[in-house]
């Protein structure tokens, strides 16, 4: 019976290593092994579990349905038991490994950067790999422990946690204001008096429209702007070089209003939130790596400082 569960134990590592290395060749580095013992032991636990792992071409192996339930089954026990054998082994970091991490390319430009730094030196055994995108995909197949996505979630077999909202604010940068003017309420930027610098939706390929919240009135401004952006830095370096105004999430403008560099233009409509998400392949058995880096972005979103 040992032999059993520890060949089973042993199978599940296998494919486990398989899922996050993509090929049989791949894991057999990961694990110290030949490939045709990782595709022997494969075969095996999918003797035992009477179901099909994989879809193997020449090139790549990818999940079948059945074996991406039993992924999404079987990983959060087993790093549990990783965690736990890390704490048992007396391991003062038990925060440690690699984080892979799949994040839009708003979040990954705010959190690269000092306080970036700080956590890491708090951690000293643990490793991020970033992985900017525009559009989720398929965090299990692809190995993620985490995606981070601003927006409200769309309807799939991943947990989605709300970590907070965040203020959409309309700047602008002084050099703009003492060339243009400063506007005085939403609706001077329709008609082309202003330059408005658009940011496009990866989703949907066209800009995002500009909203403006205050209590329940809510005003839609058709604004026309010349120039359209999808990478949150050139929004950013584009209206800091005052080449026109620009609607943006409140904890990246922040830093900058409190500098003198960016002026909010309307304070009194910034009641439009915008909602950050964490999405995991199960709620069950968080490691501790991902938790404290989730603690570390809701402290950063929450509490932005510039440099």
């Amino acid at each position: 019976m040992t032999s059993n569960r520890e060949n089973l134990s042993s199978g599940i590592s296998i494919f486990a290593a398989v899922v996050d290395a993509g090929t049989f060749a791949a894991a057999s580095e990961v694990m110290g092994m030949s490939p045709p013992g990782v595709s022997r032991a494969i075969a095996r636990l999918e003797q035992r579990l009477k179901i099909r792992l994989f879809n193997r071409t020449t090139r790549a192996v990818s999940l079948t349905e059945e074996g991406r339930r039993f992924y999404d089954q079987v990983m959060p026990h087993l790093k549990g038991m990783e965690e736990a054998a890390a704490i048992a082994a007396g391991g003062a970091a038990v925060v440690r490994g690699k984080l892979r991490i799949n994040l839009d390319p708003v979040t990954s430009h705010a959190l690269l950067g000092p306080r970036l730094a700080e956590f890491m030196d708090t951690y000293p055994e643990l490793s991020i790999d970033f992985i900017a995108r525009d559009h989720l995909g398929d965090l299990v197949t692809e190995g993620f422990d985490l995606a981070l996505r601003f927006g409200e979630p769309r309807s799939s077999s991943l947990i989605a946690r709300k970590l907070l909202d965040t203020a959409v604010v309309t700047v602008a940068a002084p050099s703009y204001l003492a060339r243009h003017g400063r506007p005085e309420q939403p609706r001077e930027l329709e008609g082309g008096k202003h330059k408005c610098l658009e940011f496009r939706n990866p989703e949907t390929g066209k800009s995002y429209p500009w909203e403006f919240h205050r209590k329940r009135k809510k005003l839609v401004v058709e604004t026309n702007g010349r120039l359209t952006v999808n990478d949150p830095n050139a929004l950013l370096h584009a209206c800091l070089s005052g080449s026109g105004i620009a609607q943006m999430l409140s904890f990246v403008a922040e830093p900058f209003i409190r500098e003198g560099q960016l002026m909010n233009l309307f304070p009194d409509w910034t009641d439009e939130r915008y909602p950050l998400y964490a999405y995991h392949p199960s709620r069950q058995h968080v490691p501790a790596k991902t938790r404290v880096f989730l603690d570390f972005v809701v402290a950063f979103v929450a509490h932005p400082r510039s440099g």
